[in-house]
């Protein structure tokens, strides 16, 4: 039984490990020099691809304690040889077996040589970058979203005819990231309302891929049809991983990004600047409130599948639910619950400090982020904005369960500009669970099955943007709907 779940925030898509050295970070090429790493400072790229080809064929053959051996040294202390081969079997239990590396590009950043390849597997190509340091050792090991070859199809509800895509950058060199503008061609309904989309956690691209599913490119599609622009962009951990090392939190992960989206769609002419809402999906939902707290220009927010409960709750809950779909007990079942009770008793740890590493379900995560988020309570934060706020949840959604969503209903309970939608039979992409499974809630495979998200939903958030109220009273505003 290999434990693939797409685990919410820090694994909130199948995703493997991830390792960046603090240390290593800081050195530039002079002091990789003096350090005495002129050898390895002298390799050229074709080396840096020959050892970044290595690792990931080393993987593919299993050799995980021989990858291991080549960490740095504060990687090597968080990301064990079992951890490698739990991170390469949610890897390969999405795409497939491996098959080649198809691709690979080296650059320099900040001391590092990063390897950027492209791996092909039987049923996805994946990204992967690995980073080695002035003494020639892995300071950072990532693999990204599987990009499936299935072809994405565009929804029904999509009517191409009647939108425009253009691309923008987000943010400033030499961290800038690429995204799209989906603009409504109707010229009478300028000037537009517009959405910003913020993804869940992991290295998410633009259209949060994920398998054969582009929700993101569902929902920026579905609403330009109906007359409201939208803006996605590629996360920060996806197009630039090497830039988190030593302390960070939510707000360089994803926090500041949104915001200068916002900034970017307000300087639009087409778009009203009165008008801008942001839409943030598990992670991003979450992290909604805390996007319009410190930005008065985002006129209101739409929470997708948020969690309100801490996150190492959720770890435990999701792999517990995993665990049972297989029935009976198993020893590798018992200890992937042993690992996930572990890895929350290390976030709740009263004497975790910022400069530590916490593993969270293999992935090495600065400590700082960790306290960051238990300081943090999304619905107390929701609860205290003055704006339009809607909650939508799938109720099959294993990843963010209905407690949640209860959570979010009693934080906002008798606010008017607070409004609730239910989907009976969604699970945590908003695309309808497949017929054929019959689980209580969703389960891994359904990722695997292209689909949609639900026209339900585009219609539901369109004619909530179009009606939300442009004061920032709480008096009045859209009257709070219990779910469907």
């Amino acid at each position: 039984m290999r434990f693939s779940w797409p685990l919410i925030l820090i694994l909130a898509a199948p995703i493997a490990a991830q390792a960046w050295s603090a240390s290593d970070s800081q050195a530039t090429e002079a002091g990789a020099q003096a350090a005495g790493g002129q050898a390895a400072a002298a390799k050229s790229s074709r080396d840096y691809e020959a050892m970044a080809r290595d690792v990931v064929s080393s993987l593919a053959a299993r050799q995980f304690d021989k990858v291991h051996a080549q960490l740095a040294a504060q990687a090597a202390a968080v990301l064990t040889a079992d951890k490698l081969g739990a991170a390469w079997d949610q890897v390969t239990g999405m795409a497939g077996s491996f098959k080649s590396v198809k691709d690979a590009q080296v650059s320099e950043i900040q001391g590092l040589h990063v390897v950027r390849l492209t791996c092909d597997f039987d049923s996805a190509t994946l990204p992967a970058t690995v980073g080695i340091d002035a003494e020639g050792k892995i300071a950072a090991l990532q693999f990204g979203m599987p990009q499936t070859k299935t072809p994405w199809t565009p929804p029904e509800y999509a009517h191409p005819d009647s939108f425009t895509e253009q691309p923008v950058t987000v943010g400033d060199d030499p961290h800038k990231l690429p995204g799209t503008l989906t603009l409504p061609r109707d010229p009478k309904g300028k000037p537009f309302a517009a959405v910003v989309l913020v993804q869940g956690s992991g290295p998410h691209d633009q259209d949060e891929t994920v398998g054969p599913n582009k929700p993101f490119k569902d929902l920026a599609w579905g609403l330009a049809s109906g007359g409201i622009a939208v803006l996605r962009y590629h996360k920060r951990t996806f197009q630039h991983p090497e830039s988190f090392k030593g302390q960070y939190t939510v707000d360089q992960e994803t926090v500041e990004d949104a915001r200068a989206a916002v900034a970017l769609l307000a300087a639009r002419s087409e778009i009203d600047p009165k008008r801008i809402y942001v839409a943030g999906h598990s992670l991003g939902g979450m992290l909604a409130p805390r996007i319009a707290k410190g930005d008065p220009q985002v006129a209101g927010i739409i929470i997708m599948a948020g969690n309100t409960r801490p996150l190492e709750d959720l770890i435990v809950e999701q792999v517990k639910y995993q665990v049972s779909l297989a029935g009976a007990s198993t020893p590798e079942g018992q200890k992937a619950i042993a690992d996930a009770e572990k890895t929350a008793a290390a976030m709740r740890d009263p004497n975790l400090k910022a400069d530590q590493t916490v593993s969270i379900v293999g992935a090495p995560v600065s400590g700082s982020y960790v306290l960051d988020l238990r300081a943090y309570d999304p619905a107390q934060t929701a609860a205290a904005l003055k704006i339009p706020i809607l909650v939508m949840q799938g109720a099959r959604d294993c990843q963010v369960r209905m407690a949640d969503y209860e959570g979010w209903k009693r934080a906002l309970a008798g606010d008017s500009l607070a409004s609730f939608r239910l989907y009976p039979n969604l699970y945590h992409l908003f695309i309808p669970v497949p017929a054929s499974d019959t689980t209580p809630l969703s389960s891994p495979a359904d990722y695997n099955q292209p689909g949609h998200v639900a026209p339900e939903v585009i219609a539901d958030a369109a004619a909530w943007i179009n009606g939300a109220p442009r004061s920032s009273s709480r008096s009045g505003g859209v009257p709070t709907a219990g779910g469907r």
